[in-house]
């Protein structure tokens, strides 16, 4: 199993040095937020994108992944997927497409679609109707991004964070609906916790779809912080012959963003070990 983590809980750490140190710990790969490197990330430019990727490649790591697509900007210029306003959503598109085809400089292979106050679904909305405009705006997006080589994983998001794509079950039905091969499934340990399954049960479920995998805890934390048990979980991950990264996503960087990374990877390579060697 290959093991990536999330730059952005090492904030204002320059770049080049958060490639160093996530190597050091035995770290295969790097996911990014592309807000870090801009607070408009439609400003980054393909040759800045292309460095960021040369940095990461050059302390022998893969740049596997871009995630919170839509958490910037902000205020007027705000992104939203199933919004009824024409404008705001055609800006969305045009905005993922641009980061698309910025995850392929950087040569990253996925991009994870969680930001989940940028597509809840209003309260006056009706759902159907939202539903289609979201579809129409993600297959927008994989029509550019899967020509690039790029997976537009969408990130099934609990109760507690959105009221749109909450569950594996309503994901998938989704992405069918989505109807491209550039559109597939993206899981998390957290907001699995929320599922009505157990969370082997949600990856069996839902193999065919998987693309792409978080690790963290319930409790917001790395994976080894809290008391969801990894050995279920990467057993089923085994078992459905899943052999792409997973990748440490955390919310609460507490007691410090160093201790989390060396922490989790050496929490998940003895889950994954003790599972290899059964």
């Amino acid at each position: 199993m290959k093991f990536a983590i999330c730059n952005e809980m090492f904030e204002e750490m320059p770049f080049e040095h958060v490639c160093d140190f996530i190597a050091s710990c035995g770290y295969d790969g790097i996911e990014i937020a592309p807000f870090t490197f801009d607070e408009d990330p439609s400003r980054i430019s393909k040759s800045a994108a292309r460095a960021i990727g040369k940095t990461a490649r050059d302390a022998g790591l893969d740049l596997v992944a871009m995630h919170w697509l839509l958490a910037k900007p902000t205020g007027s210029m705000g992104m939203h997927l199933t919004t009824a306003d024409k404008i705001v959503r055609q800006r969305t598109i045009v905005f993922a497409q641009r980061l698309a085809r910025l995850c392929s400089a950087m040569g990253g292979k996925v991009m994870v679609w969680g930001s989940p106050k940028q597509r809840d679904i209003a309260g006056h909305d009706d759902v159907a109707d939202a539903t289609e405009r979201a579809i129409d705006g993600v297959r927008a997006v994989c029509e550019v991004a899967g020509p690039l080589g790029v997976t537009v994983a969408m990130e099934p998001l609990g109760p507690s964070e959105t009221n749109f794509l909450q569950f594996a079950n309503d994901t998938v039905e989704f992405i069918r609906r989505v109807d491209h091969p550039a559109c597939q499934l993206h899981l998390d340990v957290k907001a699995m916790c929320q599922e009505a399954q157990p969370i082997p049960q949600v990856i069996r479920d839902h193999s065919a779809h998987l693309a792409y995998f978080h690790a963290n805890d319930a409790n917001l934390k790395g994976p080894g912080f809290g008391h969801t048990d990894f050995v279920p979980i990467a057993q089923a991950l085994r078992d459905v012959h899943y052999d792409g990264f997973v990748s440490v996503e955390v919310f609460d960087y507490s007691p410090d963003p160093q201790t989390i990374a060396r922490e989790s990877i050496k929490y998940l390579k003895q889950t994954f070990g003790e599972v290899g060697a059964l």
